[in-house]
């Protein structure tokens, strides 16, 4: 999931309050930014649409959970959801290509201050293109390395501060030879993984940990309850001990950047068929992509453009 982005580098950002060239966006080394790695972020995913416009999922949730994560960590975000909304706008407009997705990392970085006195922060937005293409099916480890508590680091803040572990865990991973990995909370049951929460299909019925079990409160998640229940399908947040891993009939993560990615094996637990996890992930890709719209899927749209547009607007200069 990472290795999409990680390559990449985007001529453009959105820093400081406007469109500037990469290599312009910069922090000071006193910064908070540098110095405690003070910052809160969101990741969104944009899809191109039957009619030609490009449609940013569930925006205004991720900007309401964006306002809740800063004031966790008392990081001042005094940006109207007009003004998040048009910086996106703005920005994809500059980057986006017909042939490919898009997602937006939106960072809200801790600049001035001290221990939270006189704070202001700085909102950056960088973008990457995705593949159209669906997610392949991953093999995951589970580590040692354990979710910390509310009273520790809140899991419900999505900062990079909680991804320190998951630093860990991925190294792990990779030199174990898998994608991901399962972390466990501090009573041993299942938290997520290093980027997404975890689905698990028994007997029928879909199950996710919930919040207080180490989880993010997944936007993506809620969308897949909700696609969940106008399909039939029961959907259950509850604790997951690490052995119904093992038992389990089918297992998938679930995010923004990971959609839904069917879980091939957990250690050497391997899953056979996943019908269900396939029929969820047809109605999910089919609903973003505009192709059969759903209630829980709403979009912060722009508009279709021309071509001619279209390359005017990628081809513009930012002094």
């Amino acid at each position: 999931m990472a290795s999409i982005t990680q390559l990449q580098k985007p001529e453009y950002v959105y820093f400081g309050g406007k469109i500037c060239r990469w290599e312009d966006a910069n922090f000071h080394i006193s910064s908070e930014a540098v110095l405690r790695g003070l910052n809160v972020f969101e990741g969104l995913k944009g899809y191109w649409q039957p009619d030609g416009s490009f449609g940013i999922v569930a925006m205004r949730r991720h900007y309401d959970r964006l306002r809740r994560s800063a004031k966790i960590l008392h990081i001042p975000f005094e940006m109207s959801y007009e003004e998040f909304e048009q910086a996106h706008h703005d920005l994809i407009k500059l980057l986006y290509q017909r042939d490919r997705n898009m997602w937006v990392r939106a960072t809200l970085y801790g600049d001035e201050g001290f221990w939270g006195e006189g704070s202001t922060s700085n909102l950056v937005l960088t973008a990457y293109h995705t593949p159209t293409t669906r997610p392949a099916s991953i093999d995951l480890g589970v580590t040692p390395w354990k979710r910390g508590t509310d009273l520790a680091m809140p899991c419900r803040v999505k900062t990079s501060t909680n991804y320190q572990i998951a630093r860990f865990v991925k190294i792990e991973g990779r030199d174990r030879g898998y994608s991901d990995m399962i972390i466990l909370n501090e009573a041993g049951r299942v938290a997520e993984t290093t980027q997404t929460c975890v689905l698990m299909v028994r007997d029928g019925k879909v199950f996710t940990p919930p919040a207080w079990e180490g989880a993010l409160e997944s936007i993506t998640v809620d969308i897949v309850e909700s696609l969940c229940r106008s399909m039939g399908i029961p959907f259950e947040r509850r604790p997951i001990e690490r052995t119904e891993l093992i038992i389990a009939d089918e297992v998938a993560l679930v995010g923004t950047l990971a959609e839904i990615t069917p879980v091939k094996s957990i250690e050497k637990t391997e899953y056979g068929e996943n019908p269900i996890i396939t029929a969820i992930t047809e109605r999910y890709c089919n609903a973003v992509s505009g192709i059969d719209p759903h209630p829980a899927v709403d979009f912060s749209v722009i508009p279709a453009q021309t071509e001619s547009l279209l390359a005017s607007a990628q081809l513009t200069g930012v002094a």
